[in-house]
């Protein structure tokens, strides 16, 4: 391969799809390896000019698109392969948050393009009043991927919209209609599921009823929590008297559960929503057995289990397909959507057959749910997991990342916590250990900023806005991972020099 220099920006130079770039830069970079190969070459950028692109977004686009631009700097991409992105000036890119955890098997995975191309080719779109091959070859293949009685599935077009149709399931089966959910966690945007959502950043002036929020039991931010109370192989600094097998901070809170049964809820109940492992909230992780006794407390008084696996699924916690069989639980209802079509506009709901009969009572219709061409790829998605391997690998790549991010952790003051399994990752930035206080912002955007001047591409969560989130395609390699660890490495210090 050749190596060639491109231009300065911000803080490093970037790197061309033929190989590594200079690594001559603003500071003395030659600590930092050069950006793994890539063997892929994208097309010559010839579209609208940046300039351009910016002056229609502000002009007629939703504000909200602008609200939401990532960077100060933002990048405009024009071409992905697997793991990696590249801009419109050629510049590559190490996508370490894969469109928010969203592209699970890569970008433009050749498989999966071609799944799709053969499909197009012969039905692009009808709807689920017809029968067709795709919509029942895949629902069986879904089906089978879950354990019994989680059998009976419903495509929709989103995460949002699945878990909207979970909150609607879970009232007409159960007769109640509360439900509660976990503070800081997100489960959508739609009128409906932004009750559930417990973060204010996402929340408007509407009425949102029937949804009560109890403690998150986050054992690093929370006011309990120790040193092995996380199903991760990295735990929290935090110290503790535990014995093996007994978690003090687990029963804390799991009377702050049953506080909120005691005075926010009547005796019956319809639900309970949870993320295995938080996503927007920036990987939070609960303690080991406490998704176990809340699910038994919520089926005491009448309620199903939801798990929203629309970022914890399809093997990005490495250990097990579903993020829920890490807590060794049976929910009721499972939602996904992300990494179900690796970007294609896709959700599912997969619940019981005594769960799905009582929906049936009425008549619910979605008109792009399950069309032709999202089975033909999810379908796809769901091969090339298995045939290439991905969960081993998020598991094997996402050990060894969380491994080093640890070192990270134990290196800088401002690093406060590192968790997640397989390549559900979550980095909490703090101002100093023993506080625990959020990084701010602004310093949160400079180390951002930095990060992506070098080449990688991560993202931001927390209530706070105080985690990084590492959520990368499941193809991932070890070498991709070292690469990232030196470049965060240098962000981090570089806002420690300027600081």
């Amino acid at each position: 391969m050749t190596q060639n220099c491109h231009r300065l920006v911000g803080l490093a130079k970037f790197h061309h799809a033929s190989g590594a770039s200079c690594q001559k830069a603003a500071y003395q970079s030659h600590d930092l390896p050069p950006m793994p190969p890539c063997d892929f070459t994208p097309e010559e950028y010839q579209d609208m000019s940046p300039k351009r692109m910016m002056e229609i977004r502000k002009l007629n686009c939703n504000p909200m698109t602008m609200k939401v631009t990532y960077y100060r700097s933002p990048v405009f991409i024009h071409q992905g392969h697997m793991q990696w992105l590249w801009d419109t000036e050629g510049r590559r890119y190490l996508d370490l948050f894969a469109g928010v955890a969203t592209v699970s098997v890569g970008h433009c995975n050749p498989k999966v393009t071609a799944a799709a191309a053969a499909q197009m080719k012969k039905l692009w779109h009808t709807t689920n009043i017809y029968v067709f091959p795709a919509l029942q070859e895949y629902c069986e293949k879904l089906a089978s991927r879950l354990p019994d009685p989680l059998k009976v599935v419903y495509l929709t077009n989103s995460g949002s919209e699945a878990n909207d149709l979970a909150m609607l399931m879970a009232r007409l089966h159960t007769g109640n209609h509360d439900i509660i959910t976990f503070r800081g966690s997100y489960h959508g945007g739609s009128p409906h599921t932004m009750a559930l959502t417990s973060n204010s950043a996402y929340k408007y002036p509407i009425a949102t009823g029937g949804c009560v929020n109890t403690m998150c039991p986050d054992v690093f931010r929370g006011p309990w929590g120790g040193s092995h109370c996380r199903d991760s192989p990295i735990q929290t600094t935090r110290t503790c008297d535990c014995l093996q097998g007994q978690c003090m901070a687990n029963d804390q809170y799991i009377s702050q559960l049953k506080e909120t049964f005691a005075t926010s809820l009547p005796s019956q109940i319809a639900g309970f929503f949870a993320e295995p492992i938080q996503g927007m909230g920036g990987a939070v992780q609960y303690p080991k057995d406490y998704l176990k006794q809340a699910y038994k407390m919520v089926r005491e008084r009448g309620g199903v289990c939801v798990s929203d696996e629309v970022q914890t699924g399809f093997g990005r916690t490495g250990s097990h397909f579903w993020g829920f069989q890490g807590h060794e639980v049976m929910p009721d209802i499972v939602t996904m959507a992300k990494g179900i079509a690796t970007g294609f506009p896709m959700g599912a709901l997969v619940t019981t057959a005594e769960i799905a009969a009582s929906f049936a009572r009425g008549a619910h219709f979605n008109t792009f749910g399950g069309n032709p061409l999202a089975c033909t790829i999810g379908s796809s998605v769901l091969d090339v997991i298995q045939e290439d391997s991905l969960q081993q690998n998020s598991h094997d790549v996402g050990t060894y990342l969380l491994t080093g991010l640890a070192k990270l952790r134990d290196k800088h003051e401002i690093v406060g916590d590192v968790r997640g399994k397989g390549l559900q990752i979550g980095v909490e930035m703090v101002e100093d250990k023993v506080s625990r206080t959020p990084l701010s912002p602004a310093a949160m955007s400079d180390i951002f900023e930095d990060t992506k001047d070098m080449g990688v591409l991560i993202g931001k969560g927390g209530v706070y806005g105080q985690n990084f989130r590492v959520q990368p395609p499941l193809c991932i390699t070890k070498d991709d991972a070292d690469y990232f660890l030196a470049v965060f490495d240098r962000a981090i210090q570089n806002y420690v020099d300027r600081r």
